[in-house]
């Protein structure tokens, strides 16, 4: 669960956010955070936030938007909001780190599905641009269909192809819909050789690790 405080950072798509509000401070008005991008560094795909409108606040540096349509470059002091229902993307068109505030309203699922994405792509779960395998991909979009749609593909077909992906997902790898990193292991105690008490039993034994995941 995220903090106010709490910061997370995508190695691949060069993003590091430090969450300022979030949706338990607000009631789930709002999640607000300071995002610092890398040179080079963009979000992951254009993508569409059906009930949200997101504002970024640009701090430092020239943040390039692609809005809809329409391209834009933003530079410190500028503010640009996006619609909800609004196709967008953002990528840093500087030499040096940019940095910006980001406020979504409302919160919804937005930080859960942050958390996951970040993870995913720390632990090497995803290609160059922070995608996740497509099967586990689909599983994150039916888990968060009011967070994140696709900006070209029909709705009710995206939703179609998110449940029946997601049902692949997790009957052909177990992916779910969130990510966390891998489950720690409990410590083990030492066995002399006239022990005689049962092997402890570790999360290992519960939850065997996948070679797939």
């Amino acid at each position: 669960m995220i903090r106010t405080g709490d910061s997370i950072a995508n190695p691949v798509t060069g993003e590091t956010m430090t969450f300022q509000q979030t949706s338990a401070d607000s009631g789930g008005e709002l999640v607000i955070a300071e995002v610092t991008l890398e040179p080079g560094g963009s979000a992951a795909a254009a993508h569409v936030h059906p009930n949200q409108t997101e504002t970024f606040q640009i701090l430092d540096g020239t943040v390039g938007f692609r809005l809809g349509r329409e391209r834009r470059f933003a530079t410190r002091g500028e503010t640009v909001v996006v619609d909800a229902g609004t196709a967008h993307a953002f990528w840093n068109t500087g030499e040096g780190r940019a940095r910006f505030l980001c406020e979504i309203r409302p919160a919804l699922g937005f930080e859960r599905l942050l958390e996951t994405m970040f993870a995913l792509a720390r632990d090497g779960k995803t290609n160059s641009r922070g995608l996740p395998h497509p099967l586990r991909l689909a599983a994150i979009a039916d888990h968060h269909r009011d967070d994140l749609q696709l900006p070209t593909v029909p709705i009710p077909l995206q939703r179609l192809a998110a449940r029946i992906g997601a049902t692949a997902a997790w009957a052909l790898a177990e992916f779910g819909p969130t990510y966390d990193g891998p489950r720690p292991c409990a410590p083990t105690l030492p066995v002399t050789a006239n022990d005689t008490r049962p092997a402890p039993v570790t999360l290992r034994t519960i939850y065997p690790q996948r070679t797939a995941s």
